[in-house]
């Protein structure tokens, strides 16, 4: 066996997202050859590829089939997280990619989604980071238990920035960190865009594979504000399947298709979709309607991400500042990692498929 033999064998894996061969992708490295013995490392768009497993099996039956049946194949994986930036990262510099998770109205579930794609992109392996944006109702800070907590600061090339707060392995940053939470945030719209630019500027995100920004519920100032500020690589629309819901996340897939605006959705989730009882796991019932958002994705040709349950414990665990992700419940956790794997393999098609990233410039 061969190096060349063994990139020839493996010209023909495909990498099922983007739909090329793993070595025109440049995507093998550091092939090894002992004997009967061959290693080599592919090198994944992201740590949290939920295609490992495909890819692996892939490559060993490649070279088995085409270089030599009595092989005993090792494949390696590392990462490097696909980003599509061309901003000069002169604002959030470290961050690869930055995802905003949207809704048209609130109360459909869209910081449980956010704290959970967070928290399942980390576990497979991902750097990340998580920006509450809703100034007016945050609620990520009671969501990872840290009520009452505040964020330290440091000095960064002589200039002060705030620490978020790290928790479940995720850097957060709320406004619920920075204010006495029996006060109402009651500021005018320049004054919010004003924290959130702070948010991006003044804090100290550091070295991020995915930025993810809760968003505030509708389509106003801090939508705007975001767009224009920093590179959006993308968003997720979350909603619940009844009519009243998906009226309004029609109006947030709508923002970010405006001309002006042309930032890509990766896709959309439906929350609260069906209820199972513990006690009838095999039972469903469509409380809100049934594949509202499904039906939806496929009117406006963007991707569905999954569905979501109503669950008790991701209640429970959001009040408790335990998220769903680093619960027990085996059949929550499935769904976000499913929608998750989704999401990411959304995020690097986008990125290998549609242009770079820019910053939004509105005029008025």
């Amino acid at each position: 066996m061969t190096n060349e033999d063994i990139l020839k064998a493996l010209s023909n894996v495909q990498e099922p997202d983007l739909g090329k061969d793993l070595v025109t992708l440049n995507m093998v490295k550091d092939i090894k050859i002992d004997g009967n013995k061959v290693s080599f490392t592919v090198v994944l768009t992201t740590p949290a590829c939920p295609l490992k497993d495909m890819i692996m099996n892939a490559c060993i039956n490649a070279v088995k089939l085409l270089v030599n049946k009595e092989a005993v194949v090792t494949v390696n994986f590392t990462s490097n997280t696909s980003s599509n930036r061309k901003d000069g990262k002169s604002i959030l510099a470290g961050v690869k990619n930055i995802i905003a998770v949207v809704s048209g109205k609130g109360g459909v579930g869209k910081s449980t989604v956010s704290a959970n794609l967070a928290l399942a992109l980390t576990q497979g392996g991902a750097k990340v980071g998580l920006m509450d944006a809703d100034i007016y109702g945050p609620s990520q800070h009671i969501m990872f238990g840290v009520r009452g907590e505040r964020p330290l600061m440091k000095e960064v090339d002589g200039k002060g920035m705030i620490v978020p707060i790290e928790k479940f392995g995720i850097k957060m940053m709320s406004i619920g960190l920075l204010i006495d939470e029996k006060q109402a945030v009651v500021w005018r719209g320049p004054m919010v865009s004003s924290a959130i630019r702070q948010f991006v500027s003044e804090v100290d995100w550091g070295e991020l594979d995915y930025l993810v920004i809760d968003m505030p519920p509708g389509t106003g100032d801090i939508h705007l504000t975001i767009v224009q500020t920093v590179p959006v690589t993308g968003v997720i629309v979350v909603t619940t399947p009844q009519t009243v819901a998906l009226a309004d996340a029609k109006k947030g897939i709508a923002m970010f298709g405006q001309a002006q605006l042309k930032v890509p959705v990766i896709g959309l989730v439906e929350n609260m979709s069906y209820f199972t009882p513990e006690e009838l796991p095999d039972n469903k019932y469509y409380i809100f309607g049934k594949d509202g958002g499904k039906n939806l994705a496929e009117d406006f040709d963007i991707p569905f991400l999954g569905q979501i349950p109503i669950v008790e414990t991701i209640r429970e665990g959001g009040d408790i500042g335990i998220p769903a992700m680093v619960g027990d419940d085996a059949i929550t956790k499935k769904a976000f990692m499913d929608f998750t794997a989704n999401a990411v393999r959304g995020i690097a098609m986008r990125n290998a498929n549609l242009e770079p990233t820019e910053i939004v410039e509105i005029i008025a």
